[in-house]
């Protein structure tokens, strides 16, 4: 997973940094992730981050690990955890292509804001069925820089500055994107924003489908 270095170096102006481009969709978004995992035995958030998520599912959910592949998030989102108070939660470092679980571990994943990121799609979502229970959900609210002209403006913008984006969806793109890599089920609902968020969910197919 590329652009490790750019989040080692920003863990500590993340929070600041997402507030400000992102703004109140951010609560709403972490609002409906906990209710898209309410009573889930087990879940897995990957790209976790300083926890801002990881506090909203900790509350619905029976058992969250929250992973992140730089060493800075993580230590920020273990001290979020621990004055939060989230017995519940383990924060470990884990790389989105090398999640180190037995498969099928998990009720259900939360991917948020990370689609967008990872170099390559298909062996992130494939990486991500492979530990989560046939049928298990698939939370993903994903950044969609081309969804407005704005937004397209924007996205160049930030990307002058560095921010490491392998891929700019729409909210139709993106539900295309999980449709072929075999998620079903999937629906979605854009949250407006300086960058809208679309709010996807899906499930991993029961039988393996091949795809992906």
């Amino acid at each position: 997973m590329g652009h490790k270095e750019y989040w080692e170096r920003h863990a500590g102006k993340y929070d600041a940094s997402v507030r400000w481009t992102v703004g109140k969709p951010l609560f709403q978004v972490s609002d409906m992730c906990a209710e898209s995992v309410r009573g889930r035995q087990r879940v897995l958030e990957v790209a976790a981050g300083t926890g801002i998520v990881t506090s909203a599912i900790a509350r619905t959910s029976k058992t969250v690990v929250a992973t992140d592949y730089a060493e800075a998030m993580v230590e920020l989102l273990a001290k979020r955890v621990r004055e939060e108070g989230y017995a519940n939660v383990e924060c470990e470092q884990a790389d989105i292509y090398e999640l180190p679980y037995p498969a099928a571990s998990f009720d259900a994943v939360v991917a948020a804001n990370v689609l967008h990121i990872v170099p390559d799609l298909s062996a992130a979502i494939e990486a991500l069925r492979r530990v989560t229970k046939p049928g298990g959900k698939l939370v993903a609210p994903t950044f969609c820089h081309d969804e407005t002209k704005f937004s397209w403006l924007a996205s160049r913008i930030f990307a002058v500055t560095g921010f490491p984006a392998n891929r700019r969806f729409t909210s139709k793109s993106l539900c295309s994107a999980l449709d072929e890599h075999g998620i079903q089920d999937i629906r979605a609902q854009v949250l407006p924003g300086l960058i809208p968020i679309g709010f996807v969910e899906g499930v991993f197919p029961v039988v393996a489908d091949g795809s992906g």
